[in-house]
């Protein structure tokens, strides 16, 4: 089973340039970072992917949304997957050994049946109300979320409206990461903020 850092950093285009979003967190400590572009070709979203690859430091680990091919090309740590995405298993033929797949999940069901997946990790949410999302899913909330890390085995990535205030509300239900968007990226200096994220999670 992988470690994962308490912040799961999300680079996410709505807020910027993908890259420079990517280097400002590396910059400011994140140690894994998602790059998620939903408006990028395969082409332009690989070119993002090898770019922010040069920006990670050392033991740094960077998870592509969506592409487990643009994953494997690249080299990177490995990707996130949604539930129209490809399924786990086909992902994994993609994927070299050792890269790691993540899955989000909406309901105590859909984390179940992905508990059973050859998966790394299984991201619950959206935890509290977002607008980083066109069509969110419906509010899990703290509740649920305790019940999910009670009953599967992975670890859980809770993922959705999560704030500075809110984050250890979020761990105390058994989470092991926090993925944070908007409250990372909409701050005026990235790098600033997610130094602040690190220092708290870690207090």
């Amino acid at each position: 089973m992988i470690a994962l850092p308490r912040l799961y950093a999300v680079a996410d285009q709505t807020f910027g340039a993908p890259v420079a979003l990517a280097a400002a967190l590396f910059s400011g400590g994140a140690q894994l970072v998602q790059i998620r572009d939903k408006t990028a070709t395969a082409q332009r979203l690989l070119a993002e992917v090898e770019e922010a690859l040069k920006a990670a430091p050392p033991g740094a680990r960077l998870i592509v949304n969506d592409r487990s091919d643009v994953a494997r090309i690249s080299g990177a740590a490995g990707v996130h997957l949604g539930q129209h995405d490809l399924s786990p298993v086909l992902a994994r033929r993609t994927l070299a050994p050792g890269q790691i797949v993540g899955y989000s999940t909406h309901s105590l069901s859909q984390a179940m049946e992905a508990d059973k997946e050859l998966l790394d990790y299984i991201a619950v949410g959206p935890i509290f109300a977002t607008t980083t999302k066109m069509y969110p899913d419906p509010v899990v909330g703290l509740d649920l979320l305790r019940e999910i890390c009670s009953k599967v085995t992975r670890p859980v990535v809770a993922i959705g409206g999560i704030t500075l205030e809110t984050a250890g509300d979020v761990l105390a239900c058994g989470a092991t990461s926090v993925a944070v968007i908007g409250d990372l990226l909409k701050h005026g200096s990235v790098a600033a903020r997610t130094r602040e994220w690190i220092n708290h999670l870690e207090s």
